[in-house]
Parts: structure tokens; sequence; C-alpha cells
């Protein structure tokens, strides 16, 4: 075989793999990767050193997917009217606002009624106590079930033609629990890594876990 025939061979393989590649990108162009959020705990520096000790570090235990994010060691007992849960992971860094976020069962085990918002919308929502090692906190308000949403960066967004504050629907890739959800928020910023956040009672009811895929869908499309 001589240079050319080799050469129009490479060019051959090249562009046959090419191919494969932008048919495997096509299949998956709609993709979005899923993240089952936990019950958690986002503090303020003044109510961490109520809870843990003014001499108190919060520590990191692991990287969170979205940059700068990690969960600590540190756990708190979250008490209610009809029942406490314990060892509920703290969430760093610290925020300006604390707030806890929990699921529909959680909030059935502590005897509360908290509101599905959009993270960071707590005012009007359940009060909560939160308790440490060191000292206990009371909040009239803090306690959410955080609503289902879509962290994107700027490029993801213009690559789904959407924009903050958009709504789509996700249809979860399995087909022996096929559920969509729908009213799923959109979340754009530049230092934001593209995954849905959804909490643990809706991650059992499709039946999916962090790593799963769902299907972007806007209004109108199946």
């Amino acid at each position: 075989m001589g240079k050319v025939d080799i050469d129009r061979l490479v060019d051959e393989i090249v562009k046959e793999i090419t191919t494969l590649g932008k048919m495997e990108k096509s299949k998956n162009e709609t993709l979005v990767p899923i993240g089952v959020s936990s019950r958690h705990c986002h503090l303020t520096v003044e109510d961490f050193a109520v809870l843990f000790g003014k001499d108190a570090s919060l520590t990191k235990k692991v990287d969170l997917k979205q940059p700068g994010h990690y969960a600590a060691n540190e756990t708190v007992t979250l008490a209610g009217p009809k029942g406490c849960i314990q060892n509920v992971r703290i969430l760093g860094p610290f925020r300006k606002n604390t707030q806890v976020e929990v699921s529909i069962s959680d909030a059935i085990k502590l005897g509360l009624q908290p509101p599905i918002r959009e993270s960071g919308k707590i005012i009007n929502s359940s009060p909560i106590t939160i308790i440490g090692p060191k000292g206990s906190i009371y909040l009239e308000e803090g306690l959410i079930i955080a609503q289902a949403h879509i962290h994107m960066s700027l490029e993801d967004a213009e690559y789904f033609n959407v924009k903050d504050g958009d709504y789509v629907r996700i249809k979860m890739m399995n087909e022996n629990r096929p559920i969509s959800f729908d009213k799923v928020k959109v979340r754009v910023s530049s230092g934001f890594v593209l995954e849905m956040h959804i909490d643990t009672d809706e991650a059992n009811a499709a039946n999916v876990k962090s790593g799963a895929h769902g299907k972007l869908l806007k209004p109108g499309e199946q």
C-alpha cells in the first residue's frame, strides 16, 4: 500500500470517528446531569459560632459539583413540634442568612409545613430549631423545601437557549419509572456547572440517583 493510499485510509478513519462523535453528541445534547440533594443546612458565621462555639471552624468533608461549595464534616440536629432529625449536614461556605432545606417527608417527621421555594427565598417560610454541640438557635423563618432547579453556566444557557429564571420540563431517562418534572427553574451564573438538583423524595419517586440524566424539554415539547 502506497503513502497516498495510507493517507486516504487515515482520512477516512478520522472522518468516521468524527461522524460517530457527532452522532453521540446529538443523542446527548439535551441531557442534564441529576444531583440528588439530601436535607442540609446553610449557616451564617454568627449562627455557626452559637452552635459550635466561637473558636470552632467549619471544615470541609468533600467538594460539591458547584465550584467553591462543599459538604462540611459538621452536622446539626433539627427539631420541630413532632420530632427531631439528627446528623443534618452543613454545607459551606457561610451565607448571609441561615437556611435549612428538607424534603416533604422530613417536614412531616418534624411536624412542620415549609413552603416550596427557590433557595434563598426564606421570607415567611417555616420556623425551625437548630441544635449544635454548644448551643441552639430558633429561627422564626428559614425552613424550606427547595424547588427543583438547574444550575447552568452562561455557555449552557446559550446552548439550551434559555435564560435565568426560565422554567423548563425535565423528563427522567428511566424506562421503568417514566416521570417528568415540570416547572424546573433555570438558574444561570458564570460560576455554575450544569446540574439539576432534586430532593430525596423527588429522586425516590423517579427512581433515580445522583449521576443519572434527564432530558430538557421546553413548553410544548414531548
